[in-house]
Parts: structure tokens; C-alpha cells; sequence
């Protein structure tokens, strides 16, 4: 018994249980971050998967169309019930329809049901009856649909580059309109020579303006012509017009190899593509844009001002009240709600210094703001406050951290304390700083709640960098992974179609934060290796 007891002690004083929970609550964490994973793989990336649809026949002699999501237990408990989607939101009113299985009399899987991906009022399922093409109907196969869809994509583009052209003589309107003010603010006259020019670009540019305008009405207009009629699974007619098609596929007719091509094409989209139908269809490349560009501003920002804080109060500061009172206030910073650092961004950086920039550079412009408003610049500067203090006590720790004999050693070799510091300490104390650089950028990528009142929008008109000068233009406003999430998540006039879409956002964003992470991580690892002490 008193040997029992005894190592028992020795069991409890050694520490044994604390390692054994921190390696099973390590474990649960790790388990818990997988699953998530999977669920939220599981829940998204599905949705690209070119699915069977199915043609049902229900006892009251209806018939429904749509692609099985989920099977359920009934309310009564007595049975099963399906939910398909139904698509055709224009006709029916809704996406999604819950039907008992003990309505069904019989389904098949038609090889002739088309989907169709549209730009408006989501996707459309049916049969194609006919083709009307410049003014002529006519019954037509699926390859006569999918080469009159290349002939339209083909003017489509055309138009494209019509619109790039009407936005660069726009971009030029507005300079030229800027320049007028200007001039009006400095009190020159029309008969001024600066006005003439100007007024002769202006006459010029418009002009070419209304020809392009005039150019993409017709245009549009051509290119609206042509039409393709379908019918639902009811028998109802229903008339599209072929630019209003994104895509065409007969998903019951797919093999398995063009499936998977099918399902690569729209993972591609989806990184590269423009949104559409109030971004809960298509691609969220400016979303992936913008938070990868507050990310990397944000970090120009915060990253330097944190390790040099740091770098002051751990090696320069003299311990006293004022140092204690500054450390204190930096660890309570980390726990401020974000979004009161969001009000602190709109009152101080947009209201005060924004508006301010206004007053002196562009006064000629009020009382419209130019950084006077939610934009990238005052967003990236909102979070870099916000985790500066996490880069400030990540610095600090490394600095400490350090043994004092490697101070010592270097000051006893005629090193300054700048030499001590630039040579030895931050080297040293570098993957510590790196690792408060991912906590930062991880925390920063995360965030939405002071973006909403700092320059997060929900479909920005242009990313903010373009072939114009000066090419870099904090002051516009952007899109955001995390605001995209909220947006389609509970904004959405159909929250059910787009909960596919709000898992791959997420997943997106999850992959965002683990990408520079990872980067971060293995420099810090770099840096390890070459600058190891015990200590790291």
C-alpha cells in the first residue's frame, strides 16, 4: 500500500497527467479541425457534380424534374420523403421541393433532360423543342443549340471588348471631368486656354463615346435575337433567349470521364470567374482578390509597426509605471471586439484623416470624398491595428526569450547595441516574429465585422489594381471572402440555393489562411534551422 501511494506521488509530482491531457486535448482539437473540414468539403464541392436528374410521376398525375439533394425521415415518422431541386425559379417560384415517397408511382432518368446554366433566375430543366434563329423557328438538336451558343458567345465577346472600351473612354471622361473641376477651383475662365483644350478633348471624347454606346446597343441588340424554346417536364413552354445561357449539358447522358472533366471546368470557374445571380452562382475571384490584397497590405502595415513597438519596449524602454502601463493596455488590446476597432476606423481613419486628405488635395472635388470613404487603404490599416498587438507580444517573447550571455558576448566584442540587435537579436528572435506574423494574418483573414463599415462591398465594379494610373488604387472599395460568406449566407433572397455556395467560400477561405500560413511557417522554419538556439 505505502509503495502504491508512493509512486503514485511520484506519478502526480513528474507531471505524467498534465502531458497526457494536453496530448488528448491536442488530439480533440485536431480531430475536431478535420472534421469541420470534411463537412464543409463534403457540403460544397458537391454541388459542381453534374448530378442525374430525375423524372418523377406522382399519383396525382403531376410530374417533377429535379436533381435529388437529401432523403429524410417524414414528420409522422411513417416514411421517407425526397428533397429535389427543382430549378425553373422563374416558372415555379422556387428551387427546392419536398416530396413524400409514397407519392411517387414511377421515375426514370431521361436521357434527353438538358440543364441549363443561365445568367438570371438560376438554372432552368427541361427538354428544347425548337430554335429561333434570326427570326426563323426551327426544330433543332442539341449540337445545332451548342453551335448557335458559340455563335452567340462569339458576339458576347465581341461585346466585351466593346464594354473594356467604353469603360477606358469612361475612365477618361471622369479624368478630363476631375481636371475641369480643378481648373474651376483655381477660378480660370472658359476662355482660358487650359478650358479650351479641355472643352475640345471633352466634345472629341464624347463623341467617340456616344459612337461605342450606339455601337454596343445594336450590337446587344443583335446578339439578343436569337432564342431557344423549352419545355418543362409539364409540358410548358418556356422561351430563352441564347445570350441569357451560361451553359448546356445533358448530365444523364454524361460518362464518367466527361463528368470529371465537367467538374474541373467548374472548379476553375469558380477561382477565375466573375459572380453572378447575386453572387450565388459563378466564380468568386474578385472575393479571393481582395482578401488575399488586405492580407498583404495589412501585413505591410501591422508587421513593421508591431516588431518595432516591440523592439522599443523590450531593449530600449526603461522599465518603470509608463512601460507596465503600455504593456498592459497592448495584451487588453488583443481582446477588443473587432468591431469596435471597425468604429475606430471609420471615425479616425475615414472621417478624420480621410476627409482631411480630401480638404488638401482634392479640395476641388467636395463635398464627394475621394478617400473621405470606405476603401482598401482604410481597412487594411483597421485590421493591421487590430492585430498589431498579437505581433507586438509574439516580438516581445522572442526578444526575452533570448539568453542574456549572447547580449553580453556580442557588446564584449565591441558591438553597439544597433549591431547587437540587427546582427544577433533578430535573427535569433525571427521565427518568433514569424510566427506572430501567421497568428496575425490568420486572424486578419477572418474578420468581417470592421470591414462592413471600413470598404467591403458586395459586388465591387473594378479590383483595385488596374491598367491605370497609378495602377494601385487603395481608395476603391473591394470584395471579401468572409463578407461573402454573411452576404449569400443571410442576405441571400434564397438562403437554400446558395448554402452550397457559402460552404465553398468558406472552404476557400480556409485554404487562403492554411496557403499563407504554410508560407509563413516554412520561412519560419528556414529561419529556425539557421538561427536555432535552445530556446526556439
Amino acid at each position: 500500500m505505502a509503495t502504491t501511494t508512493k509512486n503514485m506521488n511520484k506519478y502526480w509530482r513528474v507531471g505524467e497527467p498534465m502531458v497526457w491531457l494536453s496530448g488528448a486535448s491536442l488530439a480533440i482539437t485536431l480531430l475536431t479541425a478535420v472534421i469541420l473540414l470534411a463537412v464543409i468539403m463534403m457540403n460544397g464541392l458537391g454541388v459542381f457534380w453534374p448530378a442525374e436528374l430525375h423524372r418523377l410521376e406522382l399519383k396525382d398525375g403531376s410530374q417533377v424534374a429535379g436533381r435529388l439533394m437529401k432523403t429524410e425521415p417524414t414528420v409522422d415518422g411513417n416514411g421517407l420523403r425526397r428533397q429535389y431541386k427543382i430549378a425553373n425559379r422563374d416558372m415555379y417560384g422556387l428551387d427546392f421541393r419536398w416530396i413524400d415517397e409514397n407519392q411517387i408511382v414511377r421515375q426514370a432518368k431521361p436521357k434527353q433532360l438538358l440543364v441549363l446554366e443561365r445568367i438570371e433566375h438560376g438554372d432552368f430543366y427541361g427538354e428544347l423543342q425548337s430554335l429561333v434563329i434570326n427570326g426563323a423557328r426551327h426544330r433543332g438538336s442539341l449540337a445545332d443549340l451548342d453551335e448557335a451558343l458559340t455563335a452567340v458567345n462569339k458576339e458576347t465577346d465581341g461585346l466585351k471588348e466593346l464594354e473594356d472600351k467604353l469603360n477606358d473612354a469612361s475612365y477618361q471622361m471622369e479624368q478630363l471631368r476631375l481636371k475641369e473641376l480643378k481648373y474651376r477651383y483655381k477660378g480660370l475662365a472658359d476662355s482660358d486656354s487650359e478650358m479650351i483644350t479641355l472643352n475640345q478633348d471633352k466634345v472629341s471624347l464624347d463623341k467617340e463615346f456616344r459612337q461605342l454606346i450606339d455601337l454596343q446597343t445594336r450590337q446587344t441588340a443583335r446578339a439578343r435575337e436569337d432564342k431557344a424554346v423549352f419545355t418543362d417536364v409539364s409540358g410548358t413552354e418556356k422561351e430563352i433567349v441564347l445570350a441569357d445561357i451560361f451553359q448546356v449539358y445533358t448530365p444523364n447522358n454524361m460518362s464518367a470521364g466527361e463528368k470529371m472533366v465537367f467538374y474541373a471546368a467548374k472548379l476553375v470557374e469558380l477561382l477565375v470567374g466573375e459572380p453572378r445571380e447575386s453572387n450565388t452562382e459563378g466564380g468568386l475571384f474578385p472575393a479571393i482578390f481582395g482578401t488575399v490584397m488586405l492580407i498583404f497590405v495589412m501585413s505591410l502595415f501591422s508587421f513593421p509597426l508591431g516588431v518595432i513597438a516591440a523592439i522599443y519596449l523590450r531593449e530600449y524602454a526603461k522599465e518603470g509605471v509608463v512601460v507596465r502601463i503600455v504593456r498592459i493596455a497592448v495584451n487588453n488590446l488583443a481582446g477588443i471586439p473587432s468591431i469596435v476597432y471597425g468604429i475606430f476606423g471609420l471615425g479616425f481613419f475615414i472621417y478624420g484623416i480621410g476627409h482631411s486628405i480630401d480638404s488638401f488635395f482634392f479640395p476641388e472635388r467636395m463635398p464627394t470624398p475621394t478617400f473621405g470613404t470606405g476603401g482598401l487603404l482604410w481597412a487594411s490599416l483597421t485590421l493591421a491595428l487590430l492585430t498589431v498587438p498579437v505581433v507586438i507580444v509574439s516580438t516581445e517573447e522572442a526578444l526575452g526569450a533570448i539568453p542574456r550571455e549572447m547580449r553580453e558576448g556580442s557588446y564584449a566584442l565591441g558591438s553597439t547595441k544597433f549591431q547587437t540587435l540587427v546582427r544577433i537579436l533578430l535573427p535569433m528572435a525571427s521565427p518568433g516574429i514569424m510566427t506572430g506574423l501567421i497568428l496575425a494574418m490568420a486572424r486578419a483573414a477572418g474578420e468581417v465585422a470592421p470591414l462592413m463599415i471600413t470598404g467591403v462591398v458586395k459586388l465591387a465594379p473594378a479590383l483595385p489594381i488596374d491598367g491605370n494610373f497609378p495602377f494601385f488604387h487603395l481608395d476603391r472599395k473591394f470584395m471579401h471572402l468572409g463578407f461573402h460568406i454573411y452576404d449569400i449566407g443571410f442576405q441571400s433572397p434564397n438562403v437554400e440555393a446558395a448554402k452550397p455556395m457559402v460552404f465553398v467560400t468558406t472552404l476557400l477561405l480556409v485554404l487562403i489562411v492554411l496557403i499563407m500560413s504554410s508560407v509563413a511557417i516554412y520561412l519560419r522554419n528556414k529561419m529556425k534551422k539557421r538561427y536555432t538556439f535552445g530556446t526556439f
